[in-house]
């Protein structure tokens, strides 16, 4: 009884879970306090009835993901917060210059290390750690792409630490994922509080589908003006197999697995029930040894053996192009900000954390002894795996990292642990502060388009700072006020 009286008080706002919504002042700041007011004007009761609602909505579309080397092997419900992450307008503005500037750097770089090398050449970044990166493709060198867009979709982890300031965490441009979480959380939240969204003016995102399927349609191949477009998926075990589907089906287009394409008279064809119809632009999501048994990996069977070759030959186009992986490789990622600058002429206006890169031996030394307050990662490693969060951790895993490093230095680069900001998040009994970061997705193209907002990541462990699903992180609303 006693829970209960205590569920129905109306919550309370403290300068304790405010984070990021006051950035050290007293109260909120102006674009958070329309919010702010509503959710002070709730009960626990009701958001732990909107929480239970919300999990059944997202269990219905079968908002879901897998976590590799799971013994239970069974689909997760992705954990949302029904509290979201603010941003005024004015932030967001310069964040969008800085993303624009940063992915169009990023393209300029991909463009010029598959073509003349130019900034290896002027010796801003050693050769090796492009040429000997997994990522790069020596079989695409001088392919002409199609309005030399390599990546035409990114997704760049952003942090804010310190003062406030938005920093760079780690560039995603091979086959970013948590688009589709994005719009589903957007969506979910305008069913469950309509309300909140007559009083706040915040930005739409729901167009993302519309304006990837523009994008992709820009880069069909010379002399085709109607393209068929497919998205090509590893399949059903795959973790973000869901995104795959629902990106497919709010464009419009076929989504189809390796087995569903073919290769004749220099061309790819999918197989329909009315006969094989040529497919024009391939929006992938597998990586790119598994694409080809032919030119990468002989023992993939998800690929589609041959299409390389009529890739080269360019007719066809795929996107994210085949090679992207070798502009976010995290040795890659310390050289950036000198990209923008030799490219663009311009002063980096988003900032990198400063990265240890453990192949230098100076480097490789001052990590090893400063393991205990460094988080460590693994140069092509993804989706949290492979880490080591140092201040977490224990001896034994300080201990183990020191001989994987000391034996392969080049695996691995190091940042300091950085004091995240925190967001208002509830936990099922109360709000919390927990870690956050946003990755925002942007749309490369002779027209660069974001979405005002993005996937915002939370880290749901008291403490923890790894916000990945796969590590026990959740989701949650970004919204872009005015």
């Amino acid at each position: 009884m006693v829970q209960i009286l205590l569920s129905k008080k109306k919550i309370k706002s403290t300068d304790e879970f405010f984070g990021e919504k006051n950035l050290n002042n007293a109260s909120p700041k102006v674009h958070c306090s329309k919010y702010w007011s509503w959710l002070s004007d709730q009960t626990y009761t009701e958001l732990t009835k909107a929480k239970k609602e919300a999990d059944f909505l997202f269990r219905r579309v079968g908002i879901t993901f897998n976590v590799y080397g799971d013994d239970e092997g069974a689909e997760r419900l992705i954990p949302f917060d029904l509290i979201p992450r603010i941003i005024s307008e004015k932030e967001w503005s310069r964040l969008e210059k800085g993303l624009i500037q940063r992915v169009t750097a990023l393209n300029e770089f991909t463009n010029d290390v598959y073509g003349r090398g130019m900034i290896i050449n002027a010796g801003i970044i050693p050769p090796e750690i492009v040429y000997q990166s997994s990522q790069y493709r020596p079989e695409v060198h001088g392919l002409k792409i199609p309005k030399k867009i390599y990546a035409l979709i990114s997704g760049i982890d952003l942090i804010r630490a310190g003062r406030g300031d938005f920093f760079v965490l780690e560039d995603n441009l091979r086959v970013p994922s948590g688009v589709s979480y994005m719009i589903e959380n957007r969506k979910v939240m305008m069913r469950l509080f309509p309300e909140i969204f007559a009083i706040n003016s915040v930005s739409p995102i729901e167009h993302y589908p519309d304006l990837l399927l523009k994008h992709l349609r820009a880069l069909a191949p010379i002399g085709v003006d109607e393209p068929v477009i497919v998205v090509l998926t590893p399949g059903i075990f795959n973790s973000a197999y869901f995104e795959h589907s629902y990106l497919a089906q709010q464009m419009g287009v076929e989504l189809v697995e390796g087995q569903d394409l073919f290769i004749a008279d220099d061309r790819v064809f999918m197989k329909t029930t009315a006969g094989p119809v040529r497919v024009d632009v391939i929006y992938r999501r597998i990586d790119d040894e598994y694409l080809d048994p032919l030119f990468f990996r002989s023992d993939s069977t998800i690929g589609v053996p041959g299409l390389l070759s009529v890739i080269l030959k360019g007719k066809v186009t795929i996107s994210n192009a085949i090679g992207s992986g070798v502009a976010d490789d995290k040795a890659v990622y310390p050289y950036v900000t000198e990209m923008i600058k030799f490219y663009l002429k311009e002063e980096p206006i988003l900032q990198n954390v400063k990265t240890y890169l453990c192949r230098t031996p100076r480097h490789k030394n001052y990590v090893l002894n400063n393991l205990h307050k460094l988080v460590v990662k693994e140069t092509h490693g993804a989706g949290g795996y492979g880490m080591l969060v140092g201040p977490l951790s224990t001896k034994k895993q300080i201990s183990e990292f020191k001989s994987k490093i000391s034996n392969n230095p080049n695996k691995y680069i190091a940042q300091p642990m950085l004091a995240l900001s925190t967001c208002p998040t509830f936990n099922n009994e109360r709000i919390v502060p927990r870690h956050v970061d946003l990755r925002p997705f942007i749309l490369n193209g002779e027209e660069t388009s974001i979405v005002q907002g993005g996937l915002t990541r939370v880290a749901l462990k008291e403490g923890s700072i790894v916000v990945n699903s796969s590590q026990g992180g959740g989701t949650k609303d970004t919204w872009v006020v005015k």
